[in-house]
């Protein structure tokens, strides 16, 4: 049992203090109790017991460390507590305190230590404040105002700052220094409409801005705006008003986002948009159309390949002769236009190689100022050492003489025609649409009348056109068109009314300039070497061209075989000797390629030549095969004969 201490002596006696003990007593909003000098509790109030959880029978007599916590006690801050009150006569804190259920509490703790008349040590007198509310309601609201300045100050992607009523900015965050470029001590104070452009500073857009929002309660648009540097972005600004208890204005709060990037990106998306559309549309068009001229071209080598076995047939007759010229020229024309159909299809045969641009187009100006005439004056430009371009060097002469041509009906007046090339690096995919990698950009740019916007959006598309009845097929660009892009490259149309037009055709460059091989000449009459009579299976699905195939082969003097698919051909093959197949390479069920591979199984050696009209096989295929071009000629036809006869064995009996 403890041992009553002096000081309850002093109280037990002292009957004067018996109010000051009910007074104490009755307080419950402070915790109020005395420890002797090494820290026990030598009495308990009402307040001590609703704060702590503790009867005073279960308290007195302890030490008062039981209320620290245990970080607290390992520190010995109890012990430390005492010894400042003692030292300085009085000892004050807040700190967290732990209540008889185990659960803490913030108080607020002041100790003052007692002493006789003498001076004498004889305890101390603790009184402790629950402050959990207000401190939990306090580091809300410090929680709140911290989390607003973090969210103000912090964000660095809003310019978020306020304006006095006469648009004044007067506070900056961290933002707004990243995104407009002013220090705080460089703005604050200054009109907000510096940041406007001069256009809009004279239309009074920044005055305009602050009425809005004053009368609407908010105003909110996108626009450029001006860096302290003078570069410009595109800002999305919401200015909303900034009212008082009484609903009067103050100030204005203004967030502005620098979108530029999004814009951008916004564009791009819309660009690529288009041009995902654009090559669908040309690639559907594209498709019909390389079909529809692979069918042109059947009907065009019966028609010519008849006229021609015709004219043999006929009499001396000088008006016969003039209508079958008019044919042939027609289904000759008939075949050009099959030639521009399947360029822009892309499935055209190329023949691709370093191309010296610049050499190509020298080469070609008389034709060309012949072709434009006196009132066009044609201009070229080409740099020093530009590399080759990579594309077919005939195929890159026809184009330019059509731009030429085009180029001259829209200069009717006259002007000047300008060719030019200059060499291009692309680092990233770039509006050109091409991937990165060197390229020969070649410009043909004239002084016409130009296009609007919807006549350039459909001036590749095949058989438009913007001239007079007869006067133009509309394939002309497509057919450039096409050209560029079987060579890797991209045609690219600028232009506007009254301003002329820049076509630009890029090409992929390469290292070395291929060996040019003039454009095969028609035939007017057949090889004079001798060949030998062969026996030819022709393989094609097309009756017609089959037909008009072995008319022209029997009329040079062969035996032929006809078969209507490949399965027919093989068929024949196994039971008749042959010393040549000529086959159609579309066919269905099994091409012409495929044939040839069975062929090869069935009858090794045999020689087997690919008939074709555009350039549908696939990359690699059909390499070493002898070929012909539909439409073909007799001549053609007989020239082939003549170059493969010296390696054909006889076909055995």
């Amino acid at each position: 049992m403890n041992r009553p201490s002096k000081i309850e002596m002093s109280q037990t006696d002292d009957r004067g203090d018996g109010r000051y003990r009910l007074l104490v007593d009755a307080i419950t909003d402070y915790a109020i109790f005395m420890l002797d000098t090494e820290g026990r509790v030598i009495s308990w109030n009402a307040g001590a017991q609703r704060a702590k959880g503790y009867d005073a029978c279960e308290i007195i007599g302890d030490h008062f460390s039981r209320f620290y916590t245990e970080e607290d006690r390992a520190a010995d801050v109890p012990a430390h507590a005492l010894r400042t009150a003692v030292q300085e006569g009085r000892f004050e804190t807040e700190g967290w305190r732990v209540r008889r259920d185990g659960s803490r509490f913030w108080a607020h703790v002041l100790i003052d230590p007692i002493r006789s008349p003498s001076g004498e040590l004889l305890g101390f007198a603790k009184i402790t404040r629950d402050l959990t509310e207000r401190r939990s309601a306090e580091e809300t609201l410090r929680r709140s105002e911290q989390q607003f300045r973090l969210l103000v100050q912090g964000v660095t992607d809003y310019a978020i700052y306020m304006l006095d009523l006469e648009g004044r900015v007067s506070n900056w965050n961290a933002g707004a220094q990243r995104i407009k470029g002013y220090r705080p001590h460089e703005i604050v104070g200054q009109y907000f409409g510096r940041f406007y452009t001069e256009h809009d500073r004279d239309a009074g857009e920044p005055a305009k801005a602050l009425r809005i929002a004053a009368a609407e309660g908010r105003f909110e648009r996108e626009g450029w705006r001006v860096r302290k540097d003078g570069s410009r972005f595109w800002a999305h600004v919401v200015i909303d008003p900034i009212r008082d208890d009484a609903g009067g204005i103050v100030g204005f709060a203004k967030i502005t986002r620098d979108i530029t990037e999004r814009r951008e990106a916004q564009r791009e998306l819309d660009q690529t948009r288009q041009a995902l559309f654009q090559s669908q549309k040309l690639d559907a068009i594209g498709q019909l159309t390389g079909g529809v001229a692979h069918d042109f071209n059947n009907l065009l080598m019966a028609v010519l390949g008849s006229l021609e076995l015709l004219r043999k047939r006929l009499p001396p007759d000088p008006q016969a002769e003039r209508l079958l010229d008019n044919a042939v020229q027609g289904a000759q024309r008939g075949a050009a236009l099959t030639q521009r159909m399947l360029a822009f299809a892309r499935k055209q045969e190329l023949k691709l190689q370093g191309v010296d641009v610049a050499a190509l187009v020298h080469g070609m100006a008389g034709l060309l100022q012949r072709t434009l005439g006196p009132g066009i004056e044609v201009a070229t430009r080409f740099p020093r050492d530009l590399p080759p371009a990579l594309t077919d060097a005939n195929q890159l002469e026809i184009a330019l003489l059509n731009l030429a041509v085009n180029a001259r009906d829209a200069m009717p007046e006259g002007g000047k025609l300008t060719v030019q090339a200059s060499e291009e690096t692309l680092e990233t995919l770039s509006d050109v649409g091409l991937p990165a990698g060197r390229y020969v950009r070649l410009v043909v740019r004239d002084e016409g009348v130009g296009m609007d916007e919807a006549t350039l959006a459909r001036a590749a598309e095949p058989f438009f056109t913007t001239k007079g009845v007869g006067k133009g097929t509309g394939l002309g660009l497509p057919m450039v068109h096409g050209l560029a892009e079987q060579s890797g490259g991209r045609l690219k149309l600028y232009s506007r009314p009254g301003r002329g037009t820049r076509i630009e055709i890029w090409l992929p460059q390469t290292d070395v300039v291929g060996a040019r091989e003039p454009a095969c000449p028609e035939f007017t009459h057949l090889n004079g070497e001798a060949v030998r009579s062969l026996a030819v299976l022709a393989v094609d699905d097309d009756s017609l061209v089959l037909d008009n195939t072995a008319a022209m082969l029997e009329d040079l003097g062969h035996r032929v075989l006809v078969a209507g698919s490949a399965a027919e051909a093989l068929a024949l093959l196994a039971d008749n000797p042959v010393d040549l197949v000529i086959t159609d390479y579309a066919m269905p069920q099994m091409t012409g390629l495929q044939l040839a591979r069975e062929i090869e199984a069935l009858r090794p050696g045999l020689c087997v030549a690919l008939a074709t009209g555009f350039a549908e096989l696939p990359p690699g295929a059909g390499v070493g095969m002898p070929r012909l071009a539909k439409p073909y000629s007799q001549a053609e036809l007989a020239r082939l004969l003549s170059d493969l006869a010296p390696d054909l064995a006889p076909a055995p009996a």
